[in-house]
């Protein structure tokens, strides 16, 4: 069955929320040009109410990797998602750091990035549209994805249950379709996490 991460978490009635629809992922957004960012001692807090079987993702752009390594030491985030021009090299000098999974994201605008994505040493990729924007891609590129991969970009609760039909992707992400005026919306979760798991 296809896994759920729901990101861009901010709020304590956020960790609410996903409690009680236990999505196997959530994301912390640590970049700080993110309007869902949240600095280490809220995601902290926020972590500390989260529930044990629920795995919190740190997503960064571009950060330190003593930052990364020390949010995990510090058991705020069990994954790394990166999300900026991260490459190999990085990814290596993360994995010396730290042993947690690694996701990459990828911006797929042609088949020349899947098959960059299909060949990353992380231990996952992201297949995304943009940095947030709510804007899906064109699915059919992923035709030669080889791996196991997080689909995200423009997923909704409209239009994710015939997504995980005809793609069968390894785990689903999505963050500002399921807000209203720029907060997560509980309603909206609900119908995205009952779409999923009903295919």
């Amino acid at each position: 069955m296809t896994k759920i991460k729901l990101c861009g978490l901010s709020r304590p009635c956020d960790i609410d929320y996903v409690n009680e629809l236990l999505p196997e992922y959530i994301g912390f957004v640590f970049w700080e040009k993110s309007k869902r960012f949240v600095s280490p001692e809220r995601a902290r807090e926020l972590r500390n109410k989260l529930r044990k079987e629920i795995i919190p993702v740190g997503v960064f752009v571009d950060e330190k990797i003593e930052e990364i390594a020390k949010l995990v030491k510090d058991g705020v985030i069990d994954i790394v998602q990166l999300h900026g021009r991260e490459n190999e090299e990085y990814i290596e000098k993360l994995r010396r750091k730290t042993a947690c999974p690694i996701i990459k994201a990828y911006l797929i605008k042609s088949e020349e990035d899947v098959i960059e994505a299909n060949i990353s040493k992380a231990d996952f990729v992201l297949l995304d549209s943009g940095l947030g924007g709510g804007k899906t891609f064109d699915h059919s590129l992923l035709k030669e994805i080889n791996r196991p991969y997080f689909l995200a970009g423009g997923l909704t609760p409209e239009n994710v249950g015939a997504a995980v039909k005809e793609l069968k992707p390894f785990a689903v992400d999505a963050s500002s379709s399921l807000e209203t005026e720029g907060f997560k919306d509980k309603e909206k979760m609900t119908a995205f996490v009952k779409a999923v798991r009903k295919e």
